[in-house]
């Protein structure tokens, strides 16, 4: 194009294609396709375990898209762990790793992408510790969590993911199952299905899974939100757009100006404590709207939109006053309809006519 604007010099688009081959210029297609050195899979069984969530329509119109959690062993490739959620967060990664645990034990470490819910984005964030609750959890747990820089890194994950939108929608399909409740009750016999037909056998037979020895109630303390949050002078403090206020005791006057620790769990209760103790306090409800023009992530927008629409439902719907109410005008009661045409009226006619007559005779 330039050729022909500037110099005049018309050629087709082939013979300048093969002179730029000829001088080295131009590569085909095929030519700048870059290939990824695949890596060898993990020695052990639990050394190394790939996660990923999935979203996908995976009951097709039967039911309202969401996201599915895949825990993959490096070495062997078998399914570990799958959980249908509504989208991916702390909460419901907290959740398919308690059952992680329960059934296998810890693993050496995780493999994921960089995902909010496992890498802090802000390296200069001034709050918490470097880590997000996910990575803090791990940290507690004794399992390290290592991010992925691109997603051919965990590609057996990624191809795990391909395979489920292929293989799980048909089971599912054939099952009539149509809600995630259901579908997690279905997944336990799907997991032992596929892997007794695809799970290979690692090169080393240890199994580097190690037992977790920990009490119900300590798992749940490690498998939430953990936040530290400064008391005002008035015994308040914020938390999740609302004001916590915590009730007057010996305890709490002493902790104006310092630091107290939040337990969010998944069930939605939140316990606040000051040096492991549990402290009462009651609630102020704020205004519980989705902040305006809020950043959200792409694998968090049908769930936030479900959120919003649900809240939506439940609000009142708002009264638009119309412009005669804006205006004050009532209504007479007339009822809309063909004007009468009073002039050709008999009963007009004939007060006319006897008005007229009045009027000669007074004359």
């Amino acid at each position: 194009e330039k050729l022909s604007e500037r110099d005049g010099l018309r050629v087709s688009r082939e013979t300048l294609r093969g002179w730029m081959t000829g001088a080295g210029l131009w590569l085909s297609r095929k030519q700048r396709r870059t290939f990824h050195q695949p890596r060898l899979r993990r020695e052990a069984y639990g050394e190394l375990v790939q996660i990923d969530g999935s979203e996908h329509r995976w009951f097709e119109d039967r039911g309202d898209p969401c996201s599915l959690l895949v825990f993959v062993d490096d070495a062997t490739g078998r399914l570990m762990q799958l959980r249908f959620v509504r989208s991916e967060s702390a909460f419901s990664y907290f959740e398919a790793l308690a059952l992680y645990l329960k059934r296998h034990g810890a693993p050496v470490a995780f493999y994921s992408d960089k995902h909010s819910v496992f890498r802090v984005a802000k390296k200069e964030a001034k709050g918490g510790q470097g880590m997000t609750q996910f990575g803090r959890a791990l940290c507690e747990l004794n399992i390290e969590i290592l991010c992925a820089n691109s997603s051919q890194a965990k590609g057996r994950v990624e191809r795990m993911n391909r395979t489920l939108q292929d293989r799980l929608v048909k089971e599912l399909r054939l099952a009539d199952i149509g809600d995630m409740e259901a579908g997690n009750a279905f997944l336990p016999d799907f997991i032992e299905h596929y892997n007794a037909r695809f799970a290979l056998a690692p090169t080393r037979s240890d199994n580097l899974h190690r037992p977790m020895n920990l009490a119900s109630d300590r798992l749940k303390e490690i498998l939430c939100k953990r936040e530290q949050r400064y008391v005002g002078s008035q015994l308040t403090f914020s938390f999740e757009r609302q004001r916590i206020m915590l009730e007057e005791t010996e305890v709490t006057r002493g902790l104006v100006g310092r630091y107290v620790e939040t337990y969010a769990y998944a069930d939605g209760r939140l316990d606040v404590r000051w040096k492991g103790h549990s402290l009462p306090y009651k609630v102020f409800d704020k205004d519980t709207r989705v902040t305006h023009a809020a950043i959200t992530e792409n694998k968090r927008l049908g769930d936030v939109l479900a959120y919003i629409k649900a809240r939506q439902e439940q609000l009142p719907a708002p009264k638009v006053r119309t412009n005669s109410e804006k205006n004050g005008y009532t209504p007479r009661g007339r009822k809309p309809g063909r004007k009468t045409d009073f002039m050709n009226d008999p009963a007009v006619i004939a007060r006319r006519r006897q008005a007229l007559s009045d009027l000669d005779a007074a004359e």
